[in-house]
């Protein structure tokens, strides 16, 4: 994989967190999905529209994308080669052709200039180590007037993940959800999402929230499973021994029970940043 500087999250999206997201796709989108007509819209493609989807993961936005451009095409860039590997078995397993995905960092890919009308997002663009240098090159990729949108959290509490994690007492939560580290959260403030959009090159910033709730399991066991089993579930349970860790199981099921619907399956409210740009003309 050729032009990586993002080197320590290209070792976890091709390590344990991206072989975690790719056997957990469904479970991803069922999370997620909320957010893809949204973003679809802000995006303002065409039949016509020629699209990039960053951070595209398993390529269910990459898809969506491509099925309202069918006289178009749409690209996936993604670090994780397990990730990628899904994502081209689900677009042929699909029939969208217009489709194809490629491994690379966003941040200093060779894009060809001026190659698209439209690049998006869903929640693919927090992890760059120069946020303003990655927005950059994906505006050089852009042509003259093409529309950015993506969907980015806001702040960690105001999403219910985070606040049925931040039960666990005894696990260092430490940086976990600060705003501004390059992560999860680096984007939780407008006032950043303006001031690297601007920086680099993009006009017309638009910042709106958007919610949605999102299925996590079917049931708080399950539900706490696939939590624990996530990067940052994955990252505090490493740090303590075995007895905190069963408490720690045990606490996070009591809190996402009270988050079981009727029909059993947990639903927790994320709170997000959808954000639109245009580039120079």
């Amino acid at each position: 994989m050729p032009d990586i500087v993002n080197t320590e999250q290209a070792q976890a999206w091709n390590g344990p967190e991206g072989a975690h997201w790719a056997r957990n796709q469904d479970r991803w989108n069922a999370v997620n999905e909320g957010f893809n007509e949204p973003l679809l819209d802000a995006a303002a493609l065409t039949k016509e529209c020629r699209v990039l989807d960053i951070g595209c993961g398993s390529g269910q936005t990459t898809r969506l994308a491509a099925l309202r451009a069918p006289h178009g095409y749409a690209l996936g860039l993604d670090l994780s080669g397990p990730m990628l590997a899904e994502a081209r078995v689900r677009a042929e397993r699909d029939g969208v052709s217009n489709v194809a995905f490629e491994q690379g960092d966003a941040q200093v890919h060779p894009f060809e200039s001026a190659a698209y009308d439209s690049a998006l997002s869903r929640y693919g663009l927090m992890f760059f180590a120069d946020p303003v240098a990655a927005f950059g090159n994906i505006g050089r990729a852009l042509r003259p007037g093409g529309r950015l949108a993506f969907v980015c959290p806001a702040a960690a509490e105001r999403n219910g993940w985070v606040e049925a994690l931040s039960a666990l007492s005894g696990l260092p939560l430490g940086d976990l959800a600060r705003p501004g580290l390059p992560g999860m959260f680096s984007l939780a403030d407008p006032a950043r999402i303006r001031e690297v959009l601007t920086g680099a090159g993009f006009t017309a910033v638009t910042v709106t929230e958007a919610q949605a709730y999102g299925t996590w399991g079917s049931g708080a066991a399950d539900a706490a499973e696939f939590l624990l089993g996530t990067g940052p579930g994955s990252h505090l349970m490493r740090q303590v021994d075995e007895a905190t860790r069963v408490r720690a199981r045990r606490t996070l099921e009591d809190r996402l029970r009270a988050h079981e619907t009727a029909d059993g399956t947990v639903r927790l409210l994320s709170t997000s940043w959808l954000v639109t740009a245009d580039r120079s003309a």
